[in-house]
């Protein structure tokens, strides 16, 4: 098995390379197995996939960092493509934003993305809003110090495009550049125009989250230093989906042997690493 920091720096030659990647949305060992198998470069843990994993709740940022830390060792104990992760806002302050940088970097994880939205909602508020300039710049120095393998890469994520307009995203955007911070995510950003400006006021790797059908190009993100571009998170969903259809069918009558979508023995034995245990068996137990 690679080490954290091997991992780690793949994942940074690949946001310190020359093309733009789509990550395989992973939840649990089994899926980043399987995104692993697939040839993903990446694997992305979101936080909205996080909670549906760990708490079988919607997005409402409550989950806590140790159980969003556990569900990442999970993960990386059980398979080695370089797991990007939302840290979110970091859960808490600046001081939290440093514990959840050691907590995560524990857990194996190659990169994360800290945010500057104002998190949880604040109560009477119907709209996302922005962290002040200064609590973001404080909560990315806070990230940047808090990391002891350099290899690690902190994202500086803002959804300023989205809440705030294309002029505050750039200026957030300079000023995360100059805390240190080795990648840039926005969140909100639309249309090419937009790309265009962020990536001509900045020089650090882009990553984008929820990109549009005029910024499905990847040979255009390539150009303009964009090295993620986040699809969404289907595969939790179709597993959401399976489950539900496959529990509805054997409530209703279906016989188990005429069930549809189950997979097959190998790819069973594949995603469950059953040589292993059978060499282990043989080699440890005497089997």
């Amino acid at each position: 098995m690679t080490s954290w920091t091997d991992r780690r720096q793949a994942f940074r030659a690949v946001v310190n390379g020359d093309q733009c990647v789509h990550p395989g949305s992973v939840y649990d060992p089994m899926s980043a197995r399987i995104a692993q198998d697939i040839g993903f470069e990446v694997g992305m843990f979101a936080g909205s996939t996080g909670s549906l994993t760990v708490l079988g709740d919607p997005d409402l940022i409550i989950m806590t960092l140790t159980e969003f830390a556990n569900q990442c060792l999970r993960i990386n104990r059980a398979a080695e493509i370089p797991l990007m992760v939302d840290a979110d806002h970091g859960y808490g302050n600046a001081l939290s934003v440093m514990r959840t940088v050691q907590e995560l970097e524990t857990a194996g994880v190659s990169g994360m993305s800290i945010e500057d939205t104002d998190l949880p909602q604040p109560y009477g508020e119907a709209k996302q809003r922005l962290l002040s300039l200064a609590e973001g710049i404080g909560k990315m120095k806070a990230a940047v110090a808090a990391k002891q393998d350099p290899a690690l890469v902190i994202a500086g994520r803002t959804s300023a495009c989205a809440i705030a307009g294309l002029d505050e995203a750039v200026k957030r955007a300079k000023a995360y550049e100059a805390c240190g911070v080795d990648a840039l995510f926005f969140v909100g950003a639309k249309t090419r125009a937009e790309v265009d400006a962020i990536s001509a006021a900045t020089t650090l790797p882009l990553i984008l989250g929820g990109a549009t059908a005029e910024l499905e190009d990847k040979d255009y993100l390539s150009a303009r230093r964009v090295r993620i571009a986040l699809q969404g998170h289907q595969p939790i969903m179709a597993g959401i989906q399976a489950v539900y259809a496959t529990l509805k069918a054997l409530r209703d009558g279906t016989n188990p042997k005429d069930l549809g979508g189950l997979p097959d023995a190998e790819l069973v034995k594949v995603a469950t690493r059953s040589s292993n245990y059978d060499r282990w068996t043989k080699d440890f137990l005497g089997g």
